[in-house]
């Protein structure tokens, strides 16, 4: 049984695993001002960053679905770990031995069970490798040559060859202290009737590495002829391994990705590993399936498409029936990207590594470049099926295009591709294909949503939210004053909760050193439920000021809230004045008549300071 890892190691985990760079692994983070990050959210599904990232303070928040925590928080959502299967995760990756309070060092052995599977994936992926290298992969080495690939790619790409052996790798597995449960759980072994057997025997296996570079299963393609099995076999699911949300290439890819804007789909392993070599490295390939929405969602956090339309996201495909089936599968899903789509088809019909054989990298450059938007490739596959030199044909053509062309949803582009399907069948009647079109394909497709509108913000709660965010961020520039506020000057529920927590904590005082170490005492002061989160969210939301202004415009925010409280004084007192006889009760009158009086001038002041943000 595991100790628990000590505290002085964890927070040296923390020190050592930079959030921007652990996040940066599974999403593309852009500069945000103010020393804040931003991408797409990995937790869900959205069209436009809300995820933000403050490295100075270590936390990160999605203002979209409300997650947020630090780097160990991320790491136990992101791979579904435990705390301690994230701590020791992110120690690996930091090159740091932990000590553990019971039973001083823990053994790799006792790790959490992802742990153990990465584990054993990763000497699986080294014994494959090692064996491309004996006498009997000759007919895999073979393969690769064929292919125009030769050693020192398959080393790049880690392209191994398992024996034509039962238990080759089962042996030396259990040799290096992994048990039979492991390597069945992970998809490397299956039960054969006397035991565990290897998934894999007599083929050539690429390893598939998950964005942050770590091997979650295996690729294999048939090799002999006396292998009774299909072409190509992959890992089934597993605790690792989910083929719906894998992209062959995806840890080569992603740098590149996000720096281009660029992601090129392709079919296989060896297009993959063409592509790159040929110098398109933004490739990636599907596993064992086909192209869905859980790739997309991968794709994007990567590319950060938004609505710039700057990105492109190319399909390659064949150029035969089932190349054309494929592309028009792609479109159904095309509008959940909102970058640029394509596709670029080479007439011939050759793949990309078999178009690199026989015409050279350039080639392969070539294809990519002439690419075709995947709107007019959809459009086109659809009407070439019919004969247009008649009537009948052309109108059957329409009838079959229409659907197509009213689930365009951006209305500008909807109308180009209704006067281009019009010349493209040859009617010249572009208003009689636009009314066709809404007949047939339905114009309420095509009807742009009214965005909702945002309930408008009460001034005083934008006051106290980012006065709260200053006291989280910038607790040294409000000093006393904030201190001495009455509780009663905030009202929303989530600010009246993270001032408690604020207080708790010692108030701004206790934490004029301010950055991490504040951060943490709140979040140790953070009791009650949801309150973790608020101090997350107020530690990462952006203050509204300059950071050469922040100074100035804490004091306006005390001003304001200072004021806001002084507005309610002012409202209780006329109130009490009306309920008082000026005649009867002139003295009590005149008292409150005095404090109103001095209340005004107060506001007055408070006003002029507030308005010097």
């Amino acid at each position: 049984m595991a100790g628990r890892i000590r505290d002085v190691d964890i927070a040296l985990v923390r020190e050592r695993s930079p959030i921007a760079d652990v996040i940066g692994e599974h999403i593309q983070l852009r500069n945000a001002g103010g020393g804040n990050l931003k991408g797409l959210c990995p937790f869900h599904d959205e069209k436009s960053p809300s995820f933000n990232v403050t490295p100075e303070r270590g936390m990160y928040f999605c203002f979209g679905c409300s997650e947020g925590g630090d780097v160990i928080t991320f790491v136990e959502k992101i791979e579904h770990l435990s705390f301690g299967e994230a701590v020791e995760r992110l120690a690996q990756r930091a090159g740091i031995t932990l000590q553990y309070e019971q039973g001083g060092y823990v053994p790799r052995r006792d790790h959490g069970e992802r742990a153990r599977l990465i584990e054993a994936h990763k000497a699986a992926a080294e014994f494959y490798a090692d064996k491309l290298l004996v006498p009997d992969a000759a007919v895999g080495r073979r393969f690769l040559s064929e292919r125009g690939f030769e050693r020192a790619d398959a080393e790049l790409f880690g392209v191994g060859y398992a024996p034509a052996e039962w238990e080759a790798l089962t042996r030396h597995l259990l040799g290096r202290g992994f048990t039979t449960e492991e390597l069945v759980k992970g998809g490397l072994a299956k039960e054969g009737r006397r035991g565990p057997i290897d998934r894999f025997r007599g083929r050539l296996i690429w390893p598939i590495r998950d964005a942050t570079g770590d091997v979650i299963g295996f690729g294999a393609r048939k090799l002999l002829d006396s292998d009774d099995g299909p072409k190509y076999l992959n890992t089934p699911d597993s605790p690792l391994y989910k083929k719906s949300q894998v992209l062959y290439g995806i840890d080569l890819a992603k740098r590149e990705i996000s720096k281009r804007a660029q992601a090129v789909i392709v079919e296989g392993y060896t297009d993959v590993m063409a592509c790159h070599l040929a110098g398109v490295p933004t490739a990636v390939a599907t596993c064992g399936t086909s192209f869905g929405e859980e790739h997309i969602k991968i794709l994007r956090r990567f590319l950060l498409d938004q609505a710039e339309f700057r990105g492109e996201v190319i399909f390659t495909f064949d150029g035969d029936a089932a190349g054309q089936k494929a592309a028009l599968r792609a479109f159904a899903d095309e509008q959940k990207f909102v970058t640029q789509t394509y596709v670029a088809v080479q007439p011939d019909g050759l793949d990309p590594c078999d178009l690199r054989v026989k015409q050279g990298d350039a080639a392969v450059r070539d294809l990519i470049a002439s690419r075709e938007p995947l709107f007019q490739f959809a459009i086109r596959s659809t009407i070439s099926r019919y004969d247009l030199r008649s009537n009948e044909g052309k109108i059957a053509a329409l009838d079959a295009a229409a659907p197509i062309v009213a689930g365009i949803k951006d209305v500008g582009l909807r109308k180009r591709y209704a006067i281009d399907l019009d010349r493209w069948l040859g009617f010249m009647d572009e208003r009689f294909v636009m009314q066709r079109i809404a007949e047939v394909g339905g114009a309420q497709q095509g009807r742009p949503r009214r965005a909702p509108q945002a309930a408008p913000v009460d001034p005083s709660v934008r006051v106290e939210g980012e006065l709260l965010k200053l006291a989280v961020q910038r607790p040294a520039l409000l000093g006393p004053r904030f201190d001495a506020l009455d509780p009663q000057a905030f009202t929303a529920p989530d600010h009246v909760t993270l001032h408690k927590v604020i207080l708790a904590a010692g108030g701004v005082a206790a934490g004029a050193y301010g950055g991490r170490e504040w951060v943490d005492r709140l979040l140790e002061h953070a009791h009650e439920e949801g309150a973790r989160g608020l101090v997350t969210r107020f530690a990462v939301e952006p203050i509204q000021a300059d950071a050469h202004a922040e100074e100035r415009y804490a004091g306006a925010m005390l001003a304001a809230i200072e004021a806001i409280a002084v507005d309610r004084a002012i409202a209780q007192a006329k109130s009490r004045m009306q309920r008082l006889n000026p005649v009867e009760e002139q003295q009590e009158y005149n008292k409150l008549f005095g404090e109103l009086v001095a209340l005004e001038q107060q506001r007055r002041v408070l006003r002029d300071r507030a308005a010097g943000s």
